[in-house]
């Protein structure tokens, strides 16, 4: 009989590719749907979350740009880091969610598809949102569409793991930034997350990663004039109405909650929910006595 003591595992916010600890020193206890204890989470504050927005504005120059091949590349690697800890991550889900075990191992292959269906979106995404625009004069009109910015996503409460993916892939696959806070329940497979893109090739900033309390942290991003929008998803009702209030101050981008399948087909309208579009015009033809074209 050995008399081994477990290695616990000590979980860490995810903040500009570095896993700092709440700079609050709070943690707040994780548990199984039965009570039992998981694992202590850190409680992340007000100035955590703002230190992932400076991380996440100084990391979007870099990323938005990055070619989009390259950036479904990045997205594909986070896949096979994920399916290389397939394992892990069907043990956390399953305690999170109190799944079977084939449920769990369902779960975590759905994530790792999301984000392989992502990444495969990266580089087709502007055919879908931009396009040449019929005018009437001798003009050429393109629409091209533009990442907003830094994105804050309030993940969904339900799904630890697959509706976790599915709100931040399509978020910095079109080449925005994220400051994602975990859901408060179930955040251990969200922050064990932080270690696959750590250990990928997700440039650090990209994206940042918090657990704690929605309402604590949603107030601090909603309102921050660096923030350019944010998701509601992980958000109730009153705490939706709040946040959407704070963000109108500087004009976000806010994508309210809805009812959501995780399972089904993710569509394109998260690709698009933090796009913005740039028209360009252009002369076309001869213009001058010169005769010269545009």
């Amino acid at each position: 009989m050995s008399d081994r003591l477990n290695v616990l595992k000590t979980y860490k916010l995810y903040v500009g590719g570095k896993f700092p600890r709440s700079e609050s020193g709070r943690v707040y206890e994780v548990t199984d749907p039965k009570g039992t204890w998981l694992a202590n989470a850190p409680r992340a504050s007000r100035k955590d979350a703002r230190d992932a927005v400076v991380a996440a504005r100084k990391a979007f120059g870099g990323w938005s740009g990055t070619t989009a091949y390259n950036r479904g590349q990045v997205l594909y690697r986070v896949a096979e880091m994920l399916e290389g800890r397939r394992g892990q991550f069907v043990r956390e889900v399953a305690d999170a969610e109190g799944l079977s075990k084939p449920k769990a191992t369902a779960v975590v292959d759905a994530a790792i598809d999301r984000w392989v269906w992502y990444a495969g979106w990266t580089d087709k995404i502007a055919q879908i949102a931009g396009g040449a625009n019929p005018v009437a004069g001798p003009f050429f009109n393109l629409s091209t569409p533009e990442p907003s910015g830094v994105v804050a996503v309030l993940a969904p409460q339900d799904s630890s793991l697959l509706g976790l993916v599915s709100v931040i892939a399509p978020v910095i696959a079109t080449g925005n930034t994220a400051v994602v806070v975990t859901s408060e329940r179930h955040p251990l497979p969200a922050l064990s997350l932080g270690e696959v893109l750590a250990t990928s090739d997700v440039p650090g900033g990209v994206v940042n990663i918090l657990s704690g309390s929605a309402a604590e942290i949603g107030a601090p991003l909603a309102a921050h004039q660096d923030v350019n929008g944010i998701d509601l998803t992980g958000a109730d009702d009153a705490l939706a109405k709040e946040l959407e209030i704070a963000a109108a101050d500087n004009l976000k981008r806010v994508r309210r909650p809805r009812a959501e399948d995780w399972t089904a087909d993710p569509g394109t309208h998260r690709l698009t929910a933090f796009l913005e579009t740039k028209t360009v015009w252009h002369p076309t033809g001869s213009l001058g006595a010169s005769g010269s074209a545009y």
